[in-house]
């Protein structure tokens, strides 16, 4: 497992006002945007890419394109959702599957209550995106689905993570070529498995459904 912090000035920048409960939904939702894409631009080096022969107004050239099988990106509904924007205006050559895990408020555990996935994932390079790693239960039932299904290597993208949310990632991905791809790390969760100081509940924040 590889873990790159993307601690760019902008990027915590724009974490700083996210972070910030006056933020209104429509504000929430540009930076986490503007957030996803810096962080998909350190997501991507290591997209694979093919050669390819062109002619430039001056002369013939080599250059490089996306190779295929192209990457499939994964937001984890429904927060997951808010980040797809951002990934896809970096690399608009992408497929998108989506995977539905919610966390069981009483028991902290995910649920996986929607899929919608090619079921042969051979060679193909996935990239989850999810605004949180807390408990990192539902980050790694998404990426034990795509490695069971022939994934070969995976990459999450989280604006915040929990030290927890790292270390379970860590124990439940082992030895199998996966990144974490993070804005920052916060200082822990609280009693209910939040983060701390974190950004509240993401989806309610994206969608303008916080109380």
């Amino acid at each position: 497992m590889r873990i790159h912090v993307a601690d760019h000035p902008l990027i915590t920048h724009k974490l700083t006002v996210l972070r910030d409960k006056t933020t209104p939904s429509p504000t929430f939702r540009q930076l986490v945007e503007e957030l996803v894409t810096l962080l998909s631009y350190e997501a991507t080096r290591e997209v694979r890419v093919e050669p390819i022969d062109i002619e430039t107004p001056v002369a013939p050239t080599t250059g490089v394109q996306i190779s295929n099988p192209r990457p499939l990106a994964v937001p984890i509904i429904r927060a997951g959702l808010g980040m797809l924007d951002g990934f896809v205006k970096l690399v608009p050559s992408t497929q998108v599957g989506f995977i539905g895990i919610q966390r069981n408020e009483d028991t902290l555990q995910p649920e996986t209550y929607a899929k919608r996935l090619p079921e042969d994932l051979s060679n193909r390079q996935c990239f989850v995106l999810d605004p949180m790693l807390a408990t990192g239960g539902s980050l790694a039932a998404t990426v034990d689905y795509l490695f069971e299904h022939g994934a070969q290597d995976v990459t999450a993208i989280c604006l915040v993570a929990a030290p927890e949310g790292i270390e379970a990632m860590r124990k439940a991905v082992g030895d199998r070529e996966f990144t974490l791809v993070v804005g920052a790390v916060d200082a822990g969760l609280n009693e209910r498995g939040y983060i701390t100081p974190g950004l509240g509940d993401a989806g309610d924040r994206l969608y303008g459904t916080a109380e």
